[in-house]
């Protein structure tokens, strides 16, 4: 069982982030910009402060 789980884990293609390129944590078929943790992060901060 859990091998099947592990090989469904890794038939999902990643996005890259928009700003610097590296994986994130959707999947390639999410619409709209796909940020990476650490960029979503920043992202989160510049808005927070832009107020």
């Amino acid at each position: 069982m859990g091998d099947d789980v592990t090989a469904a884990a890794e038939s999902v293609v990643y996005a890259d982030c928009v700003h610097c390129g590296e994986p994130t944590e959707y999947p390639e078929s999410t619409k709209g910009s796909t940020l990476c943790p650490v960029c979503e992060w920043h992202e989160a901060q510049r808005n927070a402060c832009s107020g």
